[in-house]
């Protein structure tokens, strides 16, 4: 018989895979383009693959310096791959971009699409996302009726985003204080993201935290799969 891909998530279990996430990775296109600007489509899918078996819960793919065509292109592989795994597939910044995919989830940062634009443009199903760096975005963000999540970071300075200065652990440990039982956002999800590896798990967590993302510390490993599966168990337990 031929192949099937897995049926589009509504929107309603696209959220009940958001709350049920742990590790979210992030994923530029550098290692598996070619010299000349084509996508190695073969390696791109070996290495999502990977981290889905290893237990990403969402891999969104970021990279502006490469041609629409050929992130459409990468996304396509991560939405059929994501669905198989009963996983999230993410873009970032472009929703035009998000919605020719079939992405399950939209990012964009402070200075891109609002909520209500990208709303617009993506209907109802997809997932929206926001990044913060201080008390006062993460407060809008967890207000935002039209946001599914946020992000708090960069926790420690990254070269993934060169220039941009850490905001430490007590930006994750504000969210996790406001989105807890009894907290003005209770329930609302976020991840804490920027410069985590292994290591630095254990201190995420002690913020309150219950969420990562990360980006070298899977996109760098030799063996992606085991380091997305060292990963979850050090944040899940």
């Amino acid at each position: 018989m031929p192949h099937r891909p897995a049926a589009l998530a509504t929107r309603a279990e696209r959220a009940r895979r958001l709350a049920g996430a742990r590790l979210y990775v992030c994923t530029d296109l550098s290692r598996h383009v070619r010299d000349d600007g084509a996508l190695d489509a073969g390696a791109f899918a070996a290495f999502a693959a990977a981290c889905f078996r290893g237990g990403v819960d969402a891999l969104q793919v970021r990279d502006k310096r490469v041609e629409v065509g050929v992130e459409l292109e990468a996304l396509a592989i991560v939405v059929e791959l994501a669905r198989e795994h009963g996983a999230l597939s993410a873009a970032n910044d472009r929703a035009d971009v998000a919605l020719l995919a079939g992405a399950d989830v939209f990012h964009a940062g402070q200075d891109d699409l609002t909520s209500t634009q990208a709303r617009r443009v993506l209907g109802p199903e997809v997932l929206l996302g926001r990044s913060c760096r201080t008390e006062e975005q993460v407060r809008g963000a967890a207000a935002d009726p039209e946001l599914d999540y946020f992000c708090t970071g960069p926790v420690w300075e990254t070269p993934t985003k060169p220039g941009r200065a850490a905001v430490g652990l007590a930006l994750p440990r504000f969210a996790a204080e406001i989105t807890a039982p009894g907290g003005e956002a209770a329930g609302r999800v976020f991840f804490a993201i920027g410069g985590i590896d292994e290591d630095r798990v254990p201190a995420v967590l002690g913020t309150g935290a219950e969420r990562i993302v990360v980006v070298r510390a899977v996109t760098g490993a030799d063996d992606p799969e085991a380091a997305a599966r060292s990963l979850r168990a050090a944040v899940t337990g």
